[in-house]
């Protein structure tokens, strides 16, 4: 599981004394725990797929992070959260491409939006874009 590799690299981090890797698991755990709690009062479990999400959402905090920090020429900051994105990538799944979004939206009978987006959010959860679903679809 995801959540098991990100707590044997904070523990990696640490013992490296590596701080920006640090501060990177700390946010990144705090989030997956903070969506636990929540998940707990309904009875339902987290999955690879959630805490893939919760990646891709972190990642474009950083990203906006790091887009103001460029803006007012902090490049150490930016240098900084440059390697968190990095960092995160690396428990993403393989994420679909915009060829492979079109070939699998073709093979479905109904190409409304609400049961293209349900298809992908039901079978592809973690591993696409919904954004960029809606974009293949909407060029089709």
């Amino acid at each position: 599981m995801i959540e098991e590799q990100i707590k044997k690299a904070n523990i990696e981090a640490i013992k490296n004394k590596d701080s920006v890797a640090r501060a990177f698991y700390s946010v990144l755990m705090n989030k997956i725990m903070l969506e636990k709690i929540a998940r707990r009062e309904s009875g339902k479990e987290m999955t690879d797929a959630d805490i893939s999400n919760i990646i891709q959402k972190l990642i474009k905090e950083l990203n906006d992070e790091k887009e103001n920090y460029s803006k007012v020429g902090n490049t150490t900051e930016v240098a900084n959260i440059t390697r968190q994105i990095e960092i995160a990538t690396k428990y993403l799944p393989k994420m679909l491409s915009r060829e492979e979004i079109a070939d699998i939206i073709s093979k479905l009978e109904d190409k409304s939006v609400p049961t293209v987006m349900k298809h992908f959010k039901a079978n592809f959860n973690g591993q696409v874009d919904m954004r960029l679903v809606q974009e293949v679809l909407k060029s089709l």
